[in-house]
């Protein structure tokens, strides 16, 4: 069960720097999302930034029967309602992305197959996103996306510093208008 626009709110104005938005994502940016993910081929896949599970269900909704996906989410109030939703595909991780790869390795995974993030880069320490995205890069399967939302182009250098490449896609359909980077391992 998601909650609504302004139980939303009231959680983002909370949580602003760890949350990024005061509104969720819209069906359009999800279904674009989802699109760029690379998902009907998909074996293991990472969600950052889960918040209250709307981009979730599109991902699972566009995963294989036999696939997993790892949500990981800081805010232990948006953590239950991920747990409310029914598919054992999903693993919720209450947890910050910086520790993905040590939940995932104790799961018994090295490598993901494609990454869709809402970390909100520009709301916090330009180190742990750096060590975020570069974690994520190593997780990754060569030829396999990194798909990041972002209401700016601000970190833009970062996605290509570290994967050498970044293809932005502009969703104007969205509270707030969004681009969607997409990066491919090389």
């Amino acid at each position: 069960m998601k909650m609504n626009r302004f139980e939303f709110l009231k959680e983002s104005l909370k949580n602003i720097k760890t949350i990024g938005t005061f509104t969720r994502s819209s069906r359009r940016l999800c279904h674009e999302m989802v699109k760029h993910g690379k998902l009907s081929e998909a074996k293991v896949v990472v969600e950052l930034g889960a918040g209250d599970g709307v981009l979730t269900q599109f991902i699972l909704n566009a995963l294989p029967k036999d696939a997993i996906l790892f949500s990981f989410e800081v805010h232990e109030s948006f953590c239950k309602l991920l747990r409310q939703i029914d598919d054992p595909r999903l693993i919720v991780c209450e947890a910050s992305a910086e520790d993905m790869i040590p939940i995932l390795e104790a799961a018994g995974y090295t490598e993901v197959d494609s990454i869709l993030s809402a970390i909100p880069f520009v709301m916090i320490p330009d180190d742990v996103g750096q060590f975020i995205l570069k974690s994520s890069e190593k997780l990754l399967k060569k030829g396999r996306p990194y798909v990041q939302i972002h209401y700016s182009i601000l970190r833009k250098k970062w996605y290509q510093e570290i994967f050498g490449n970044v293809e932005l896609h502009f969703v104007p359909m969205n509270i707030p208008p969004t681009f969607i980077h997409v990066c491919i391992k090389q």
